[in-house]
Protein backbone atom coordinates (compact mmCIF):
# COMPACT_ATOMS: atom_id res chain seq x y z
CA UNK A 1 0.00 0.00 0.00
CA UNK A 2 2.71 2.22 1.01
CA UNK A 3 4.74 1.34 -2.28
CA UNK A 4 1.50 2.05 -4.21
CA UNK A 5 0.91 5.72 -2.83
CA UNK A 6 4.59 7.01 -3.78
CA UNK A 7 4.07 5.33 -7.19
CA UNK A 8 0.80 7.38 -7.21
CA UNK A 9 2.86 10.70 -5.98
CA UNK A 10 5.57 10.44 -8.19
CA UNK A 11 3.10 10.68 -11.13
CA UNK A 12 1.23 13.24 -10.24
CA UNK A 13 4.60 15.45 -9.81
CA UNK A 14 6.33 14.05 -13.07
CA UNK A 15 2.74 15.53 -14.73
CA UNK A 16 3.24 18.81 -13.15
CA UNK A 17 6.91 19.26 -13.94
CA UNK A 18 5.97 18.23 -17.76
CA UNK A 19 3.65 20.81 -17.79
CA UNK A 20 5.37 23.47 -16.19
CA UNK A 21 8.43 22.81 -18.49
CA UNK A 22 6.21 23.09 -21.52
CA UNK A 23 4.14 26.49 -20.80
CA UNK A 24 8.28 27.71 -20.03
CA UNK A 25 9.41 26.34 -23.10
CA UNK A 26 6.81 26.87 -25.49
CA UNK A 27 5.10 30.13 -24.33
CA UNK A 28 1.76 31.32 -25.26
CA UNK A 29 0.77 30.73 -29.07
CA UNK A 30 -1.09 32.20 -32.03
CA UNK A 31 -4.03 30.91 -32.98
CA UNK A 32 -5.16 30.38 -36.57
CA UNK A 33 -8.57 30.64 -37.88
CA UNK A 34 -9.81 29.59 -41.23
CA UNK A 35 -12.67 31.17 -43.31
CA UNK A 36 -14.00 31.60 -46.64
CA UNK A 37 -13.04 34.95 -47.98
CA UNK A 38 -14.44 36.38 -51.64
CA UNK A 39 -11.45 38.07 -53.69
CA UNK A 40 -12.38 42.35 -53.76
CA UNK A 41 -13.24 43.36 -57.40
CA UNK A 42 -11.41 46.59 -57.28
CA UNK A 43 -7.70 47.42 -58.19
CA UNK A 44 -5.22 49.03 -55.54
CA UNK A 45 -3.10 50.18 -58.27
CA UNK A 46 -2.88 53.92 -57.24
CA UNK A 47 -1.06 55.83 -60.76
CA UNK A 48 1.45 53.58 -61.27
CA UNK A 49 1.85 53.38 -57.32
CA UNK A 50 0.91 50.11 -56.13
CA UNK A 51 -0.55 50.42 -52.48
CA UNK A 52 0.81 47.60 -51.10
CA UNK A 53 -2.13 44.63 -49.89
CA UNK A 54 -1.58 42.93 -47.04
CA UNK A 55 -2.16 38.94 -47.87
CA UNK A 56 -1.88 36.89 -44.92
CA UNK A 57 -3.13 33.42 -47.66
CA UNK A 58 -0.40 31.13 -47.14
CA UNK A 59 -2.01 28.28 -49.73
CA UNK A 60 -3.55 28.63 -52.85
CA UNK A 61 -7.40 27.15 -51.73
CA UNK A 62 -9.96 30.00 -51.45
CA UNK A 63 -9.18 29.87 -47.33
CA UNK A 64 -7.72 33.40 -45.32
CA UNK A 65 -5.77 32.26 -42.61
CA UNK A 66 -6.13 35.16 -40.17
CA UNK A 67 -3.80 35.12 -37.12
CA UNK A 68 -5.39 36.35 -34.19
CA UNK A 69 -3.15 37.25 -31.15
CA UNK A 70 -4.08 36.01 -28.01
CA UNK A 71 -6.06 39.06 -25.93
CA UNK A 72 -2.73 40.04 -23.74
CA UNK A 73 -0.22 40.51 -26.46
CA UNK A 74 -0.53 43.16 -29.52
CA UNK A 75 2.72 43.26 -29.82
CA UNK A 76 2.62 42.46 -33.31
CA UNK A 77 0.30 44.83 -34.76
CA UNK A 78 1.75 47.51 -32.57
CA UNK A 79 5.03 47.41 -33.97
CA UNK A 80 3.55 47.41 -37.63
CA UNK A 81 1.95 50.06 -37.59
CA UNK A 82 3.17 52.67 -35.04
CA UNK A 83 5.83 54.07 -37.35
CA UNK A 84 3.77 54.07 -40.62
CA UNK A 85 1.27 56.61 -38.39
CA UNK A 86 1.50 60.23 -38.63
CA UNK A 87 0.78 63.50 -36.29
CA UNK A 88 -0.18 66.18 -38.75
CA UNK A 89 -0.71 70.21 -38.10
CA UNK A 90 -2.52 72.34 -40.60
CA UNK A 91 -3.19 76.26 -40.67
CA UNK A 92 -6.75 76.53 -42.37
CA UNK A 93 -8.66 79.83 -43.07
CA UNK A 94 -11.62 79.74 -40.88
CA UNK A 95 -12.88 82.60 -42.08
CA UNK A 96 -12.39 85.71 -44.17
CA UNK A 97 -12.92 89.68 -43.49
CA UNK A 98 -12.56 92.49 -46.16
CA UNK A 99 -10.55 94.48 -43.50
CA UNK A 100 -8.37 91.83 -42.05
CA UNK A 101 -8.29 89.47 -45.05
CA UNK A 102 -8.16 85.37 -44.21
CA UNK A 103 -8.11 84.60 -40.28
CA UNK A 104 -6.52 81.70 -39.69
CA UNK A 105 -6.72 78.93 -37.39
CA UNK A 106 -4.95 75.76 -36.65
CA UNK A 107 -6.15 71.70 -36.54
CA UNK A 108 -4.47 69.24 -36.21
CA UNK A 109 -4.85 65.17 -36.07
CA UNK A 110 -3.06 61.59 -37.35
CA UNK A 111 -2.39 60.21 -41.04
CA UNK A 112 -1.28 56.80 -42.11
CA UNK A 113 1.56 56.54 -44.34
CA UNK A 114 0.39 54.22 -47.20
CA UNK A 115 3.28 53.48 -49.30
CA UNK A 116 7.53 54.32 -49.23
CA UNK A 117 7.27 57.01 -50.97
CA UNK A 118 4.98 59.33 -48.74
CA UNK A 119 1.13 59.30 -49.65
CA UNK A 120 -0.84 59.77 -46.61
CA UNK A 121 -4.05 58.87 -45.76
CA UNK A 122 -5.97 60.82 -43.46
CA UNK A 123 -9.51 62.73 -43.07
CA UNK A 124 -10.78 65.01 -45.07
CA UNK A 125 -11.49 67.13 -41.53
CA UNK A 126 -8.24 67.40 -40.85
CA UNK A 127 -7.19 69.52 -43.45
CA UNK A 128 -9.72 70.53 -45.11
CA UNK A 129 -9.47 74.64 -45.95
CA UNK A 130 -5.67 74.20 -45.51
CA UNK A 131 -2.94 76.83 -46.70
CA UNK A 132 -0.13 74.89 -45.07
CA UNK A 133 0.20 71.14 -43.67
CA UNK A 134 2.57 69.54 -41.46
CA UNK A 135 3.99 65.94 -40.74
CA UNK A 136 5.61 64.44 -38.29
CA UNK A 137 6.60 61.22 -37.87
CA UNK A 138 7.28 58.54 -35.49
CA UNK A 139 10.65 59.35 -35.05
CA UNK A 140 10.22 63.00 -35.03
CA UNK A 141 11.04 64.26 -38.69
CA UNK A 142 8.78 67.06 -40.09
CA UNK A 143 7.92 67.37 -43.16
CA UNK A 144 5.39 69.99 -45.41
CA UNK A 145 2.76 68.04 -47.21
CA UNK A 146 0.92 68.68 -50.30
CA UNK A 147 -2.33 68.15 -50.44
CA UNK A 148 -3.38 65.82 -53.71
CA UNK A 149 -6.85 65.32 -52.99
CA UNK A 150 -10.15 65.35 -50.61
CA UNK A 151 -13.63 63.75 -50.96
CA UNK A 152 -15.88 65.15 -48.16
CA UNK A 153 -18.43 62.68 -48.55
CA UNK A 154 -16.77 60.04 -46.84
CA UNK A 155 -14.30 62.48 -45.20
CA UNK A 156 -11.03 60.76 -46.51
CA UNK A 157 -8.28 63.07 -48.13
CA UNK A 158 -5.02 61.92 -49.27
CA UNK A 159 -1.78 63.83 -48.59
CA UNK A 160 1.97 63.31 -50.14
CA UNK A 161 6.08 64.46 -48.26
CA UNK A 162 8.61 64.10 -50.61
CA UNK A 163 10.80 61.14 -49.10
CA UNK A 164 11.70 57.61 -49.65
CA UNK A 165 11.79 54.15 -47.76
CA UNK A 166 9.32 55.45 -46.00
CA UNK A 167 7.50 53.42 -42.85
CA UNK A 168 3.94 52.15 -44.00
CA UNK A 169 0.95 49.64 -43.75
CA UNK A 170 -0.27 47.29 -45.59
CA UNK A 171 -3.94 47.28 -47.10
CA UNK A 172 -6.21 44.25 -45.52
CA UNK A 173 -9.35 43.54 -47.04
CA UNK A 174 -12.32 44.81 -44.59
CA UNK A 175 -14.87 42.79 -45.85
CA UNK A 176 -12.68 39.94 -44.03
CA UNK A 177 -13.16 41.45 -40.77
CA UNK A 178 -16.23 39.73 -38.20
CA UNK A 179 -17.38 41.20 -35.33
CA UNK A 180 -15.83 40.26 -32.51
CA UNK A 181 -12.54 40.43 -33.82
CA UNK A 182 -9.62 42.28 -31.86
CA UNK A 183 -8.24 45.48 -33.39
CA UNK A 184 -6.10 48.37 -32.57
CA UNK A 185 -6.52 51.78 -32.96
CA UNK A 186 -2.86 54.09 -32.94
CA UNK A 187 -2.96 57.56 -33.98
CA UNK A 188 -2.03 60.85 -31.58
CA UNK A 189 -4.55 61.97 -28.80
CA UNK A 190 -4.29 64.94 -27.19
CA UNK A 191 -1.20 65.10 -28.91
CA UNK A 192 0.46 62.02 -27.16
CA UNK A 193 2.69 60.46 -30.05
CA UNK A 194 1.99 57.37 -31.56
CA UNK A 195 -0.71 56.20 -28.81
CA UNK A 196 -2.05 52.71 -29.44
CA UNK A 197 -5.14 51.02 -28.13
CA UNK A 198 -7.04 48.17 -28.12
CA UNK A 199 -10.34 46.83 -28.66
CA UNK A 200 -13.16 44.84 -30.68
CA UNK A 201 -15.20 45.18 -33.65
CA UNK A 202 -18.64 46.23 -32.00
CA UNK A 203 -20.29 46.42 -35.63
CA UNK A 204 -20.03 46.82 -39.41
CA UNK A 205 -22.12 49.29 -41.64
CA UNK A 206 -22.85 51.90 -39.20
CA UNK A 207 -24.55 55.18 -39.98
CA UNK A 208 -24.59 57.72 -37.41
CA UNK A 209 -25.30 60.55 -39.40
CA UNK A 210 -22.42 62.63 -38.73
CA UNK A 211 -22.50 63.61 -42.80
CA UNK A 212 -25.69 65.08 -42.51
CA UNK A 213 -25.34 68.38 -44.62
CA UNK A 214 -22.85 66.71 -47.09
CA UNK A 215 -24.20 65.86 -50.14
CA UNK A 216 -24.02 61.99 -51.34
CA UNK A 217 -22.29 61.18 -47.70
CA UNK A 218 -21.75 57.27 -47.67
CA UNK A 219 -21.71 56.57 -43.73
CA UNK A 220 -20.88 52.48 -43.28
CA UNK A 221 -18.74 52.54 -40.26
CA UNK A 222 -16.87 49.88 -38.82
CA UNK A 223 -17.94 50.35 -34.78
CA UNK A 224 -15.02 49.53 -32.34
CA UNK A 225 -14.72 50.09 -28.22
CA UNK A 226 -11.21 50.75 -28.64
CA UNK A 227 -10.31 54.61 -27.42
CA UNK A 228 -10.34 56.98 -29.85
CA UNK A 229 -10.28 60.46 -28.82
CA UNK A 230 -9.59 64.24 -30.21
CA UNK A 231 -6.05 63.97 -32.79
CA UNK A 232 -7.06 60.38 -33.36
CA UNK A 233 -8.85 61.04 -36.84
CA UNK A 234 -6.97 59.82 -39.67
CA UNK A 235 -5.12 57.53 -37.74
CA UNK A 236 -4.96 53.90 -38.44
CA UNK A 237 -7.43 51.08 -37.23
CA UNK A 238 -5.15 47.70 -38.00
CA UNK A 239 -5.53 43.91 -37.11
CA UNK A 240 -3.64 42.08 -34.77
CA UNK A 241 -1.13 41.40 -38.02
CA UNK A 242 -0.87 45.43 -38.26
CA UNK A 243 -2.58 45.26 -41.62
CA UNK A 244 -4.85 48.35 -42.19
CA UNK A 245 -8.37 47.86 -41.84
CA UNK A 246 -9.91 51.50 -41.63
CA UNK A 247 -9.58 54.67 -40.80
CA UNK A 248 -10.29 56.24 -37.87
CA UNK A 249 -12.89 59.26 -38.23
CA UNK A 250 -15.34 59.92 -35.37
CA UNK A 251 -16.53 59.16 -31.55
CA UNK A 252 -20.28 59.47 -30.28
CA UNK A 253 -20.06 61.23 -26.93
CA UNK A 254 -21.98 63.12 -24.98
CA UNK A 255 -19.00 64.98 -23.13
CA UNK A 256 -16.69 65.28 -25.85
CA UNK A 257 -14.01 62.50 -25.03
CA UNK A 258 -14.04 58.99 -25.94
CA UNK A 259 -17.19 57.16 -24.35
CA UNK A 260 -17.12 53.44 -26.02
CA UNK A 261 -18.21 54.36 -29.38
CA UNK A 262 -15.61 54.91 -31.75
CA UNK A 263 -15.95 54.47 -35.93
CA UNK A 264 -13.59 53.97 -38.92
CA UNK A 265 -14.12 54.26 -42.84
CA UNK A 266 -13.33 51.00 -43.82
CA UNK A 267 -10.31 49.97 -45.68
CA UNK A 268 -11.65 49.08 -48.87
CA UNK A 269 -13.48 52.20 -49.66
CA UNK A 270 -10.29 54.06 -48.13
CA UNK A 271 -8.60 52.21 -51.35
CA UNK A 272 -10.87 53.02 -53.90
CA UNK A 273 -11.22 56.73 -53.21
CA UNK A 274 -7.70 57.05 -52.76
CA UNK A 275 -6.97 55.88 -55.80
CA UNK A 276 -9.03 58.19 -57.66
CA UNK A 277 -7.95 60.92 -55.67
CA UNK A 278 -4.28 60.01 -57.07
CA UNK A 279 -5.79 60.03 -60.66
CA UNK A 280 -8.19 62.12 -61.51
CA UNK A 281 -8.05 64.78 -57.71
CA UNK A 282 -11.58 63.77 -57.34
CA UNK A 283 -13.37 60.94 -56.42
CA UNK A 284 -15.24 58.80 -59.64
CA UNK A 285 -18.59 57.53 -57.64
CA UNK A 286 -20.62 54.77 -59.42
CA UNK A 287 -24.23 56.02 -59.38
CA UNK A 288 -27.22 53.79 -60.30
CA UNK A 289 -29.71 56.81 -60.14
CA UNK A 290 -32.14 55.36 -57.13
CA UNK A 291 -34.01 56.23 -54.07
CA UNK A 292 -33.62 53.61 -51.21
CA UNK A 293 -35.06 53.29 -47.84
CA UNK A 294 -34.22 50.37 -45.40
CA UNK A 295 -36.61 47.37 -45.11
CA UNK A 296 -38.59 46.88 -41.71
CA UNK A 297 -40.60 44.99 -40.34
CA UNK A 298 -43.84 46.45 -41.81
CA UNK A 299 -42.59 46.74 -45.39
CA UNK A 300 -41.44 43.19 -44.87
CA UNK A 301 -45.20 42.17 -44.72
CA UNK A 302 -46.20 44.30 -47.09
CA UNK A 303 -43.81 42.88 -49.52
CA UNK A 304 -44.62 39.34 -48.64
CA UNK A 305 -41.13 39.16 -48.01
CA UNK A 306 -39.73 35.97 -45.95
CA UNK A 307 -36.82 37.97 -43.52
CA UNK A 308 -36.33 41.76 -43.18
CA UNK A 309 -33.64 42.15 -45.21
CA UNK A 310 -32.46 44.27 -48.16
CA UNK A 311 -32.88 47.83 -49.25
CA UNK A 312 -36.42 49.34 -51.11
CA UNK A 313 -35.75 50.93 -53.83
CA UNK A 314 -38.32 53.85 -53.38
CA UNK A 315 -38.11 55.84 -56.54
CA UNK A 316 -36.01 55.17 -59.99
CA UNK A 317 -34.67 57.67 -62.09
CA UNK A 318 -35.87 58.23 -66.05
CA UNK A 319 -32.74 56.89 -68.09
CA UNK A 320 -30.59 56.08 -65.23
CA UNK A 321 -28.59 52.87 -64.87
CA UNK A 322 -31.25 51.16 -62.49
CA UNK A 323 -34.21 51.97 -64.92
CA UNK A 324 -31.58 50.35 -67.83
CA UNK A 325 -31.04 47.73 -66.34
CA UNK A 326 -34.72 46.98 -66.01
CA UNK A 327 -34.85 47.79 -61.91
CA UNK A 328 -38.40 49.44 -60.85
CA UNK A 329 -39.91 51.23 -57.87
CA UNK A 330 -40.61 48.39 -54.96
CA UNK A 331 -38.02 46.09 -55.97
CA UNK A 332 -35.97 45.06 -53.19
CA UNK A 333 -32.20 44.52 -53.16
CA UNK A 334 -30.30 41.57 -51.46
CA UNK A 335 -26.93 41.53 -53.05
CA UNK A 336 -24.78 43.58 -54.81
CA UNK A 337 -21.47 41.50 -56.83
CA UNK A 338 -22.27 38.93 -54.12
CA UNK A 339 -22.09 40.96 -50.92
CA UNK A 340 -25.67 41.36 -48.61
CA UNK A 341 -26.93 44.70 -48.54
CA UNK A 342 -28.95 44.18 -45.23
CA UNK A 343 -28.62 48.33 -44.73
CA UNK A 344 -28.85 51.57 -46.95
CA UNK A 345 -25.60 52.11 -45.26
CA UNK A 346 -24.54 48.67 -46.48
CA UNK A 347 -25.46 49.02 -49.88
CA UNK A 348 -23.96 52.68 -50.09
CA UNK A 349 -20.58 51.26 -49.11
CA UNK A 350 -20.92 48.53 -51.79
CA UNK A 351 -22.18 50.86 -54.61
CA UNK A 352 -19.54 53.43 -53.76
CA UNK A 353 -16.65 50.89 -54.44
CA UNK A 354 -17.15 51.09 -58.16
CA UNK A 355 -16.60 53.77 -60.85
CA UNK A 356 -18.82 54.80 -63.75
CA UNK A 357 -18.92 51.94 -66.14
CA UNK A 358 -18.05 49.41 -63.81
CA UNK A 359 -20.55 46.48 -63.94
CA UNK A 360 -22.54 45.26 -61.18
CA UNK A 361 -24.65 41.93 -60.55
CA UNK A 362 -27.88 42.23 -58.50
CA UNK A 363 -29.75 40.40 -56.78
CA UNK A 364 -33.45 41.61 -55.94
CA UNK A 365 -37.13 40.15 -55.17
CA UNK A 366 -39.79 41.53 -57.10
CA UNK A 367 -43.43 40.06 -56.75
CA UNK A 368 -42.10 37.39 -54.03
CA UNK A 369 -39.77 36.24 -56.93
CA UNK A 370 -35.81 36.28 -56.55
CA UNK A 371 -34.50 37.69 -59.91
CA UNK A 372 -30.63 39.33 -60.84
CA UNK A 373 -29.79 41.55 -63.17
CA UNK A 374 -26.64 43.88 -64.01
CA UNK A 375 -26.06 46.93 -64.32
CA UNK A 376 -23.75 49.63 -65.80
CA UNK A 377 -23.03 52.37 -63.07
CA UNK A 378 -23.68 55.81 -64.60
CA UNK A 379 -22.11 59.44 -63.37
CA UNK A 380 -23.87 62.11 -61.93
CA UNK A 381 -24.89 62.85 -64.94
CA UNK A 382 -26.31 59.80 -65.99
CA UNK A 383 -23.57 58.53 -68.56
CA UNK A 384 -20.84 55.98 -67.83
CA UNK A 385 -17.78 58.34 -68.40
CA UNK A 386 -15.32 59.33 -65.91
CA UNK A 387 -15.01 62.79 -65.32
CA UNK A 388 -12.40 65.10 -63.83
CA UNK A 389 -14.04 68.20 -62.56
CA UNK A 390 -14.36 68.16 -58.89
CA UNK A 391 -17.21 68.66 -57.33
CA UNK A 392 -20.43 67.16 -54.85
CA UNK A 393 -21.58 64.06 -56.90
CA UNK A 394 -24.75 63.21 -55.46
CA UNK A 395 -25.45 59.56 -55.21
CA UNK A 396 -28.17 57.46 -53.35
CA UNK A 397 -28.91 60.33 -50.19
CA UNK A 398 -31.79 59.23 -48.23
CA UNK A 399 -31.20 62.58 -46.52
CA UNK A 400 -32.44 64.75 -49.09
CA UNK A 401 -35.15 61.88 -50.29
CA UNK A 402 -37.65 62.72 -48.15
CA UNK A 403 -38.23 66.18 -49.69
CA UNK A 404 -37.25 65.33 -52.86
CA UNK A 405 -37.91 62.02 -53.68
CA UNK A 406 -42.22 63.36 -53.84
CA UNK A 407 -41.38 65.91 -56.43
CA UNK A 408 -39.48 62.75 -58.44
CA UNK A 409 -36.04 65.29 -58.46
CA UNK A 410 -32.27 64.97 -58.41
CA UNK A 411 -30.35 67.56 -57.69
CA UNK A 412 -27.34 68.63 -57.33
CA UNK A 413 -24.99 72.28 -56.41
CA UNK A 414 -23.38 74.00 -59.65
CA UNK A 415 -19.64 73.66 -59.40
CA UNK A 416 -17.99 76.48 -59.40
CA UNK A 417 -16.44 76.05 -63.08
CA UNK A 418 -19.94 76.38 -64.29
CA UNK A 419 -20.99 79.37 -62.13
CA UNK A 420 -18.38 80.92 -63.60
CA UNK A 421 -19.08 79.69 -67.34
CA UNK A 422 -22.84 80.47 -67.00
CA UNK A 423 -22.48 83.37 -65.07
CA UNK A 424 -25.25 82.53 -62.17
CA UNK A 425 -25.82 80.87 -58.93
CA UNK A 426 -28.43 78.01 -58.78
CA UNK A 427 -28.48 73.94 -58.73
CA UNK A 428 -28.66 71.22 -61.67
CA UNK A 429 -31.39 68.93 -62.35
CA UNK A 430 -29.48 65.49 -62.88
CA UNK A 431 -32.53 62.67 -62.40
CA UNK A 432 -36.19 63.00 -62.68
CA UNK A 433 -38.37 59.91 -61.36
CA UNK A 434 -40.55 58.11 -63.83
CA UNK A 435 -44.87 58.97 -62.82
CA UNK A 436 -43.64 61.78 -60.76
CA UNK A 437 -44.90 65.03 -60.11
CA UNK A 438 -41.98 66.41 -62.02
CA UNK A 439 -42.16 64.49 -65.38
CA UNK A 440 -45.87 65.22 -65.82
CA UNK A 441 -44.56 68.67 -66.46
CA UNK A 442 -42.39 67.45 -69.27
CA UNK A 443 -39.09 69.08 -67.48
CA UNK A 444 -35.82 67.78 -68.79
CA UNK A 445 -32.29 66.47 -66.81
CA UNK A 446 -29.79 68.98 -67.29
CA UNK A 447 -32.38 71.96 -66.41
CA UNK A 448 -30.55 74.47 -64.11
CA UNK A 449 -32.69 75.98 -61.37
CA UNK A 450 -32.41 79.90 -60.40
CA UNK A 451 -35.72 80.73 -58.64
CA UNK A 452 -38.01 79.09 -56.76
CA UNK A 453 -41.43 81.03 -56.58
CA UNK A 454 -39.47 84.05 -57.98
CA UNK A 455 -36.83 83.65 -55.09
CA UNK A 456 -33.13 82.44 -56.07
CA UNK A 457 -31.77 79.47 -55.23
CA UNK A 458 -28.44 78.92 -54.26
CA UNK A 459 -27.81 75.45 -53.45
CA UNK A 460 -29.56 71.81 -53.19
CA UNK A 461 -30.44 72.46 -49.51
CA UNK A 462 -31.79 76.18 -50.35
CA UNK A 463 -34.01 74.43 -52.12
CA UNK A 464 -34.93 72.14 -49.72
CA UNK A 465 -35.78 75.17 -47.24
CA UNK A 466 -37.34 76.82 -49.61
CA UNK A 467 -39.69 74.50 -50.53
CA UNK A 468 -40.64 73.39 -46.87
CA UNK A 469 -41.76 76.88 -46.38
CA UNK A 470 -43.56 77.14 -49.97
CA UNK A 471 -47.77 77.38 -49.96
CA UNK A 472 -49.04 74.44 -52.28
CA UNK A 473 -48.21 75.70 -55.74
CA UNK A 474 -44.25 75.30 -56.54
CA UNK A 475 -42.97 77.93 -59.38
CA UNK A 476 -39.04 77.50 -60.65
CA UNK A 477 -37.90 79.24 -63.06
CA UNK A 478 -34.26 78.62 -64.85
CA UNK A 479 -32.99 77.79 -68.02
CA UNK A 480 -31.18 75.10 -70.48
CA UNK A 481 -27.74 75.71 -71.36
CA UNK A 482 -28.34 74.62 -74.71
CA UNK A 483 -31.52 76.23 -75.58
CA UNK A 484 -32.40 80.31 -75.77
CA UNK A 485 -34.89 82.11 -73.37
CA UNK A 486 -35.71 81.03 -70.10
CA UNK A 487 -37.94 78.01 -68.84
CA UNK A 488 -40.99 77.89 -66.17
CA UNK A 489 -42.35 74.70 -64.72
CA UNK A 490 -45.41 74.62 -62.28
CA UNK A 491 -46.75 71.89 -59.90
CA UNK A 492 -48.18 71.24 -57.08
CA UNK A 493 -46.98 69.95 -53.25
Amino acid sequence: MKKGVQILLASFLSAFLAVFMYSKMIGPQEIIVEKPVAIPTYNNSIGGHDFPVYNNNTSSSNTHKSTVSVPTNFIKGAQAATPAVVYIKSKQVVDYNFWRGEQFGMASGSGVIISSDGYIATNNHVVENSKEITVQLNDNREYKAELIGKDPSTDIALIKIKGNNMPFVEFANSDDIDVGEWVLAVGNPFRLQSTVTAGIVSAKARNIDILRGVEGGIESFIQTDAAVNRGNSGGALVNTDGALIGINTAIITETGNYEGYSFAVPSNLVAKVIKDLKEFGAVQRGWMGVSIIDVDQEKAKVLGLKNIEGVLLSGVVQNSAAQQSGLKKGDVILQVNNKETSSVAAFMENVGQYRPGDNIEVEFIRNRKLQSTSVKLGNRISNNTITMEESSAPIENKLQDDVLMEAGLQLRDLSNSEKTRLRTDGIRVIGITADSKISDTNMEEDYIITKINNERVNSVDDFISKIQLADRRIFLDGFYEDEEGSFQYVFSK
